[in-house]
This record gives C-alpha cells, sequence and structure tokens, in this order.
C-alpha cells in the first residue's frame, strides 16, 4: 500500500501551504521513505473521518494512520529508526522545545506580517472558514489583525535565539539537520508559499540557514509550487 500524506492546499492543488505538513515532508525525505500526497482542504473535514481527525497532516502507512506533525516525527522514528529526527531523552527535549518556540514565536509573527497574502492563496471554497475561525481566535477581523510593520519587528526579536544556534553551526541540529531543523523550517516554507514578504535579511545568519534548508533532499522546499508561479492565473 502507498505511503500517503494528507496535505493543505490553496487555490491550486499544487499549492502546498501548510507549515505542519511542511515538517512531515521534509521528516520523510530525511528517512528516504517514497509517499504521495493527497490534496485537502479546510472545509473537507470528511475526507479525514477514517482518522477520527479534522486537519492535516495525516500519514496513512500500511496499516498505520498517524495524526499531528509531531506524533508523525516520532512514529517515522519508531518505525524506521535509521536516519533519526527526534533522538531519545535530552535530545528528544530540545526537539519538543523548537517546536514550541515555532508555533508561540515565530507563527504568530509570520501571521500578523502575512495573513493577508494567506487569505488570497487560500481556495476560495475555504476562505469564509478560514476568516470565521480566525477571526475568532484573534478577537478582530483579519484586516485589523493584519500589521506587517508589526509582524516584521515581533518576528525579528524571535529570531535572536535561532541567530545564536546558527552561528555555532550550519544547522539546529549541528553540523546536518534533523527534527530542530524541519519543526522550525515548516514555518518559513508557509511564509515562502504563500507570499513574497521579506522576512529575514541576506546578511542575517538565519537567512543563510533558509537557503540551505531549501536546498536539502534534491531542493525540496526550493522547487514548491509558489503564488508566484500561479497567481497570473487566478485575476
Amino acid at each position: 500500500m502507498a505511503r500517503v500524506l494528507y496535505d493543505l492546499c490553496g487555490i491550486d492543488e499544487g499549492l502546498r501551504f501548510s507549515p505542519y505538513c511542511w515538517r512531515v515532508r521534509y521528516a520523510l525525505a530525511h528517512k528516504g521513505l517514497e509517499f504521495e500526497t493527497r490534496a485537502w482542504h479546510f472545509t473537507d473535514k470528511a475526507a479525514l473521518a477514517f482518522a477520527d481527525y479534522d486537519k492535516v497532516p495525516v500519514l496513512v502507512d500500511g496499516e498505520a494512520t498517524v495524526t499531528d506533525s509531531y506524533a508523525i516525527l516520532r512514529y517515522l522514528d519508531d518505525t524506521y529508526p535509521e536516519a533519526p529526527l527526534l533522538g531519545e531523552g535530552v535530545a528528544e527535549a530540545r526537539a519538543r522545545f523548537f517546536k514550541h518556540y515555532a508555533e508561540r514565536a515565530l507563527h504568530p509573527a509570520m501571521m500578523r506580517t502575512i495573513v493577508m497574502d494567506l487569505l488570497n492563496a487560500i481556495d476560495p471554497r475555504d476562505r469564509d472558514y478560514f476568516r470565521e475561525t480566525r477571526e475568532k481566535r484573534f478577537g478582530r477581523t483579519l484586516e485589523e489583525f493584519h500589521s506587517p510593520a508589526k509582524g516584521l519587528a515581533q518576528l525579528d526579536a524571535a529570531l535572536e535565539p535561532l541567530r545564536g544556534c546558527l552561528n555555532d553551526a550550519d544547522f539546529i541540529d549541528g553540523q546536518s539537520p534533523a527534527a530542530a531543523d524541519y519543526l522550525v523550517f515548516g514555518a518559513f516554507m508557509w511564509a515562502r508559499v504563500v507570499s513574497t514578504a521579506d522576512l529575514v535579511s541576506n546578511a542575517d545568519p538565519v537567512y543563510g540557514w533558509i537557503e540551505r534548508m531549501l536546498d536539502l533532499h534534491d531542493g525540496l522546499g526550493r522547487q514548491a509550487m509558489r503564488i508566484t508561479d500561479i497567481e497570473g492565473a487566478y485575476r
């Protein structure tokens, strides 16, 4: 049975922007595991009923169905122990820290910067759902929440710990990438796919890391479809 990753798509089925799905894509590539993706929309909850889950990523691997990006990384290490992602003990605790760092420090800053670009990249059938759920979460309209200047300032401050790591090594996990890199880089792929906003100066050590991450696994990130590749077709 083919290994299948259910993956969020936008206005084009090839536009895959979920930061959580990108974590899993990189993890699968890290393991050298072949997989196919299945495009999923925010409002297509019924398609995931088999997993008793209502969001992606969902990985189907033979008889196993695994949900949640971090749980999927753990499953991959348990099932395919070569080329470990998370490690054990202190190493896994470190990876878990970077999971929370990405979700609680980087994602909010990026969202404030790119939210209107993100809305435009979402399939029209999903936009009302996205607006309703996110405005409820933010307590204001998307237009009121959107503030690139504030978002970039917030992001700049949030990147300080990452800069410290990358001044000492090429990757967050050291001289080669692993789970911490993928857990954080998913956020940058999210922004890259839906927006042309310049989040990081090319003089920043984070920029060099982004470039290295884009080139990994035969250019997995660099080859991804971006909104700039298709926007003319949807005007």
